[in-house]
């Protein structure tokens, strides 16, 4: 019996068991962690039924509540009995609900746990409605009528149609105010502020004539008269968008009136078929991934950190891959392998485990307030003393994490060029070729399957970091996308928003924190998707480039 386990044991099977089982484990892990993300994050998306009951506290008066639940526990009695309710410490698990009750103008928070065994007559109106506003959270209640410069034009069965065919007017004036607010007047300004800078760059080169002034002034008036122009269609698209509103009531019987403006979806869950839920459930989808953000990033979409995350990884990339692939062939092909290039090796290896804190404050430090502050000196001294460069921004969070991820691509290069054969080199020169045609035509090509994998790797790594990025450019919310329609089209020096800091500021720096944790789950999976995609595109050409250059590897 010992000697067949001993020959087991020397077979090596005990250990090819335990790493298959080391790899299954940490595969469930993953799909159990990415499962769980999906669940508490796109779950949030779908329209919750309102459940409306009488809360009756023993001891107090009865009331009656209304909200959709969002997850139910069990606690232990005596830390309910600690929070103040009448509850006995021996009776042991008590079920509580949290519930999404909304009207935050009204009742001052939007959430609220109850304990399941005090909601009495619980129902499901279906004329109960909910209104995703654009603050001030949820509202859920009853319609009364429909107002047009208060005057009532519509109640009872009537209103609901009359809401839906105002609030898709009202819709589509927003949509017209924001792309003049965003668009228009933001290139208008843009121009203003380039005529701005010329004369003032005149004026610091003692340039400035009397006719290049009188040019400038004409462009600044008929600019100023477009800003004018647009500002009275501002002025009309503000009266038509304030003109309707409509009467509601809480559960509880308060009255209030709002405005069609401040109403971005308007829905009675209670009422809703399956395929209507399945309808708006997409539609939740599609403004969460192409919307900006509102209500302190806790409501609406993330695509501005969606760009922003893909345009700072873009850049990125394209500055590591040159400046990583030029020190891999220095190191492996022209230095001499004396106890110098080892020592840079050793370094380079530990940079790569360098906290990447510490890369943000050296971009801080060296790139922004040095190498920037210089570059305005020198090229945008006009701007002075506002800075230009010389402040976080896109390019140096880029490069920042271009200066991190260096290592990684420089390591994997250098093994994809150990591994190519001296004979081919030699193969090479032989033929006539010249050191520097091998390495171009020959040992980079054969070369470019190692070079796209320390990319892989530069990617997955850059672009869920999020210390470096609090002190080089990203922000909370940034008011328009780095990459417009308006000179020079890519802003370099402008901040950007990224899904990472996203992350961390609903997460952690959200003042309703029960409305932004869904959001953490859906933006973390987003990201994860995001970085995917990039991988994925990464290996399709990296598997492209293997295949191309598998003969010569022959």
């Amino acid at each position: 019996m010992k000697t067949s386990v001993g020959r087991w044991f020397n077979s090596g099977s005990p250990w090819v068991w335990l790493n298959a089982g080391a790899v299954a484990i940490s595969v469930i892990l993953v799909l159990g962690l990415l499962l769980l993300i999906a669940f508490r994050g796109l779950g949030h998306f779908w329209p919750g039924s309102i459940i409306v009951a009488e809360y009756q506290v023993p001891g107090q008066t009865p009331r009656i509540i209304a909200g959709e639940i969002v997850e139910s526990e069990e606690v232990q009695a005596a830390r309910l009995k600690a929070a103040g309710l009448p509850i006995e410490e021996n009776e042991g698990a008590v079920l509580r609900s949290l519930l999404k009750v909304g009207n935050r103008d009204v009742y001052g928070s939007d959430f609220a746990w109850v304990v399941d065994r005090w909601l009495f007559k619980r129902k499901y109106p279906e004329d109960i409605m909910a209104l995703e506003r654009r603050e001030w959270g949820n509202f859920y209640g009853y319609l009364q009528g429909i107002k047009e410069d208060g005057v009532v034009v519509a109640t009872g069965a009537e209103a609901w149609n009359e809401l839906q065919t105002r609030l898709t007017r009202a819709l589509d004036i927003h949509k017209a105010i924001y792309a003049i607010e965003k668009y228009d007047i933001g290139s208008v300004n843009a121009r203003l502020e380039r005529l701005r800078l010329q004369q003032r760059s005149l004026e610091l080169n003692s340039q400035l004539t009397p006719e290049k002034l009188m040019d400038i002034e004409v462009q600044r008036r008929a600019y100023q008269a477009e800003y004018k122009a647009m500002e009275e269609r501002l002025a009309q698209l503000y009266t038509a968008f304030n003109r309707d509103s409509f009467v509601a009531t809480t559960v509880e019987g308060r009255e209030t009136e709002q405005s069609f403006s401040k109403i971005v979806r308007a829905y009675q869950p209670n009422a809703m078929s399956v395929w209507q839920k399945i309808g708006f459930y997409f539609s939740k989808l599609k403004e969460f991934v192409t919307e900006d953000p509102r209500e302190a990033n806790t409501e609406g979409g993330v695509f501005p950190a969606i760009f922003g995350t893909v345009m700072m990884v873009i850049l990125m990339s394209i500055i590591v891959t040159p400046f990583g692939v030029v020190a891999a062939v220095y190191l492996r092909e022209y230095a001499s392998q004396g106890w110098l290039t080892r020592a840079i090796r050793i370094a380079v290896n530990n940079l790569a485990g360098v906290p990447s804190i510490v890369y943000g404050v050296f971009g801080l430090g060296f790139f922004i307030y040095f190498a920037g502050g210089q570059i305005d000196q020198l090229f945008f001294p006009e701007a002075l003393p506002a800075p230009t460069f010389g402040t976080p921004g896109l390019l140096w969070a880029s490069i920042t994490l271009a200066l991190l991820t260096l290592p990684v691509v420089i390591v994997a290069t250098e093994e994809g060029l150990s591994r190519i054969p001296r004979s081919v080199r030699e193969g090479s020169l032989a033929l006539g070729a010249t050191k520097a045609e091998t390495l171009w035509r020959v040992i980079l090509p054969m070369a470019s399957p190692a070079m796209m994998t320390g990319l892989i790797l530069a990617v997955a790594r850059a672009a869920g970091e999020v210390a470096p990025l609090m002190l080089v450019g990203v922000v909370k919310l940034a008011p328009s996308l780095p990459l417009d329609a308006n000179y020079p089209f890519l802003h370099l020096d402008q901040k950007f928003m990224h899904l990472g800091f996203h992350i961390y500021d609903v997460g952690f720096q959200s003042p309703n924190v029960e409305a932004a944790r869904p959001l953490v789950y859906a933006t973390a999976l987003l990201l994860v998707v995001v970085i995917a995609v990039l991988n994925l595109s990464a290996v399709a050409i990296r598997n492209h480039l293997r295949e191309k250059y598998k003969s010569l590897e022959a």
